[in-house]
């Protein structure tokens, strides 16, 4: 026989063999990778709901019981920290859906001018610990804050214009904290929402506003209400503004309760901790459940199709000019006056709000303190470690997750499962889990960076899957089975097509879990030890020992870093045509 025959023979054969995706060549993979995911995942859900449901005695008998849900329900003061976790969320998600969703509006959908602002205030949030804004919006808002100083002066009253230690103050601060998530979510939506049918509306004679509440907010209000759902559910796990501004004002929430069980006792009670950490993760998965059911029929509000449109924008004539001072305002708001306190807060030796007296007290010494400080840089080392292989190991996982799901790999459908199981898990509630694994394993992990990591892995592991299939779902699987034909095994293809396809998404989720990473305070105020705190717990230890100043020149120069970062995620996430939180 002929070379060439052969060859074309061998050829045909290898094209007409089952695919990569259809053989058993991937089921090694996906067991590797699954035992990965369910040593991650599971035990701290079964060790959390194991703490909840049994006890020890002094003999060391475990016996069963659900006594402690029983006087968690009775005890003096649950009903009410649920109320306020109830009604927190919900006015924290109406605020950041009405500021968030204007910005948006006039960013997306109109010619209003400096929407640059826009972008700015959310790049700069993204590198800003929330800790740190936090402190900013309590500073500004103290009994002896400039805001409330200068509403007594203007209106003579001895009330206060905002209590910001209270469940009002709590919502505001909130609601500010998650506005820029919203812009960039449901601008994402808006930017693609065909337009035809709003330029249909105006031509048949509906004014601007007829045609905005008939036609732009029903069709965009199946992602309205899972952005609202979300955001919700996100003020519901929230830790960092009912521990900062709740816990002084006496108002309690469910994840404080936790906090509040863990610290208050010696030793920690881990089991009714537990119990209310299931508690509040039923909860959750609920809430995630009904999630999903508003963003599964979403497509039937799809306006985007095979044809080809031209997005356009609302001319609002005059009226650009006031739009554009709403965003100069929400620029304000958002950003300048938070960091003008924060400036000014970090020149004094000790806080006192704007006064010619304290003008004169103003000194570069606390910048000095800290740069000059080794335990920052130690904290800056342990924060740096820790975002680092959080990312690196998430994005590793994701990107192998994504790939053979999408691919249909045997069993892959379980791996989605187990990748996306930790949205369920609010940050207080993952710690405790985490906590009661390591505590009865017998490996020296815990009061370590390791221990961080691990949750932290756990945590973000969703994110990095959201963006790993945002960046495959591009990636044809001609390119691989191309390679399959020349002799590559699926490894090598995955190694050699796409993953070099799929880096620039890739890039984005790896910056955006690192800058999270850098931020949150919920896992390590639980699970950090004398030596592996992080840059966000120091910033918490910093605000409760009274040393406001010291904290607003720490968080200024870590914020000024991790913008830097996040201008480097934006301009990473525009080119690879994936949006700054995931949305392609």
């Amino acid at each position: 026989m002929p070379a060439d025959v052969a060859m074309q023979e061998k050829s045909v054969s290898t094209a007409s063999r089952p695919s990569w995706f259809a053989s058993g060549d991937k089921r090694g993979l996906v067991i590797v990778i699954g035992v990965v995911l369910g040593i991650l995942v599971l035990p701290p859900l079964w060790f959390l709901l194991q703490g909840s449901v049994t006890i020890t005695d002094r003999t060391g008998i475990t016996s069963f019981t659900l006594h402690r849900f029983g006087d968690i329900l009775r005890q003096k003061g649950f009903g009410e920290s649920a109320m306020n976790s109830f009604i927190f969320a919900i006015g924290s998600a109406a605020l950041a859906l009405f500021l968030g969703g204007i910005m948006a509006w006039l960013v997306e959908r109109t010619n209003t001018p400096l929407k640059g602002l826009a972008y700015l205030t959310t790049i700069i949030s993204m590198g800003t610990p929330y800790v740190l804004y936090v402190s900013a919006w309590l500073l500004l808002l103290a009994k002896s804050g400039p805001i409330n100083t200068w509403w007594r002066q203007v209106t003579g009253t001895t009330n206060l214009l905002v209590d910001v230690y209270g469940l009002t103050g709590m919502i505001l601060v909130e609601g500010l904290l998650w506005s820029p998530l919203v812009f960039l979510l449901l601008g994402a939506t808006l930017r693609n929402f065909n337009p035809e049918l709003e330029e249909a509306a105006r031509m048949s004679g509906a004014s601007t506003w007829s045609t905005i509440r008939r036609i732009t907010l029903r069709l965009s209000m199946p992602s309205i209400l899972a952005l609202a759902m979300l955001v919700f559910i996100r003020a519901l796990e929230a830790f960092e503004v009912p521990a900062l501004v709740g816990l002084p004002g006496r108002v309690h929430v469910l994840t404080t309760d936790i906090y509040d069980t863990m610290h208050l006792t010696m030793p920690p009670d881990l089991g009714s901790a537990s119990a209310l950490s299931v508690m509040l993760l039923v909860l959750v998965s609920i809430l995630l459940y009904f999630y999903g059911r508003l963003t599964r029929n979403a497509e039937r509000f799809a306006t985007i199709t095979g044809k080809n449109f031209r997005a356009s924008q609302l001319n609002l004539g005059w009226w650009r000019y006031p739009a554009a001072g709403i965003l100069v305002l929400m620029f304000g708001l958002l950003l300048i006056l938070p960091m003008i306190i924060l400036v000014w807060a970090s020149l004094l030796p000790f806080y006192s709000t704007f006064s010619w007296a304290a003008y004169a007290r103003i000194t570069p010494d606390n910048y000095k303190h800290v740069l000059a400080s080794s335990r920052y840089i130690s904290l800056i080392g342990n924060t740096f470690i820790i975002a680092l292989v959080t990312a690196a190991s998430v994005m590793v996982i994701a990107s192998l997750t994504a790939w053979l799901t999408v691919r249909k790999a045997p069993g892959a459908a379980l791996l989605d499962q187990l990748a996306t199981t930790p949205l369920v898990f609010p940050g207080i509630v993952l710690g405790v889990g985490v906590m009661q694994l390591f505590l009865q394993l017998p490996i020296g992990v815990y009061g370590t960076v390791w221990i961080i990591v691990w949750a932290f892995v756990i945590n973000y592991m969703p994110y990095g899957v959201r963006y790993s299939f945002a960046g495959m779902l591009q990636v044809h699987r001609e390119l691989e089975e191309a390679a399959a034909v020349s002799g590559a095994t699926a490894m090598t293809g995955f190694r050699r097509v796409v993953m070099p396809l799929l880096s620039p998404s890739l890039i984005a989720g790896f910056l955006f879990i690192f800058l999270l990473a850098t931020r949150v305070l919920s896992l390590p105020v639980l699970l950090s030890g004398p030596s592996s705190q992080t840059m966000a717990v120091a910033m918490f230890d910093l605000w409760g020992n009274g040393q406001g100043p010291e904290l607003a020149a720490l968080g200024l120069l870590w914020s000024l870093a991790m913008t830097c970062i996040a201008l480097t995620f934006y301009f990473v996430a525009r080119r690879s045509g994936v949006g700054l939180y995931g949305q392609g």
